[in-house]
């Protein structure tokens, strides 16, 4: 009977253990993810509540940068989005920056791009960090964690197509 308690004992130690691995590697990928992102949640804008700001009267529109790559953005972006190259490539980022440089500081820009999972896009993070490093003081981005196509044109949000 000593025995087994003791064979318990090992057991629930060590399951223990295992248990208060997983929760620490948790915690650290959950904090990891959290700082990842340069924007704050105060930055960020979701489909739905972006898609009402258009529609609103009330609301002046803001200035709508699509990001990604021309393909996409000639199959389909929002209405009103203009595109100032892909920001993940160096002619990309450039293009965007001679665009914003005359801008008023305090212009509404809301960014977005949807070429990808938002963890794997190359671009929105790029430009997300050159319009704030500018000073740009109303930068929102336009939250498409799976895809434009699934997060925005599959909820019937508004398109338009070509350049």
């Amino acid at each position: 009977m000593h025995i087994s308690r003791q064979i318990s004992r090992r057991r629930i130690s060590a399951a223990s253990i295992v248990v208060l691995f997983l929760a620490a590697m948790a915690i650290v990928e959950t904090r990891a993810s959290a700082v990842s992102e340069p924007w704050s949640a105060s930055q960020v804008v979701q489909p739905a509540d972006f898609a009402a700001e258009l529609a609103s009267a009330k609301s002046a529109k803001p200035t709508i940068i699509y990001v990604g790559f021309r393909p996409l953005y000639e199959g389909a972006h929002i209405p009103g989005a203009s595109f100032h190259g892909a920001a993940g490539k160096p002619e990309g980022l450039a293009d965007l920056k001679s665009f914003a440089q005359p801008l008023p500081r305090d212009t509404n820009l809301v960014i977005y791009c949807g070429c990808c999972p938002l963890e794997k896009c190359p671009n929105i993070r790029a430009a997300f960090t050159a319009l704030n490093d500018m000073g740009f003081t109303h930068l929102r981005v336009l939250l498409l964690p799976t895809d434009f196509n699934t997060d925005w044109i599959t909820k019937g949000y508004p398109v338009e197509k070509g350049q």
